[in-house]
């Protein structure tokens, strides 16, 4: 399992933030990946759902880019 702290952005795209007054343009936001291998079960569908209830937090993008690679 690999977990890593990615920068992307999906259809929210980019926004503007200000800062000490300068306003910026912010093109990428942050985002967790993670990678998991193993091998081939039933329990498939129980995994992915078990990683998708325990990773989301509320935000837009949660759990959109799952591919299974069998």
């Amino acid at each position: 399992m690999t977990v890593a702290e990615v920068k992307g952005f999906g259809r929210q795209r980019d926004h503007t933030e200000v800062y000490r007054g300068a306003e910026y343009k912010i093109d990428f936001v942050p985002k967790v990946k993670i990678e998991l291998i193993r091998q081939p079960m039933k329990s498939s569908s129980q995994v992915i759902e078990t990683i998708e209830r325990t990773s989301k937090t509320g935000k837009i993008g949660d759990g959109k880019n799952i591919c299974i690679a069998c």
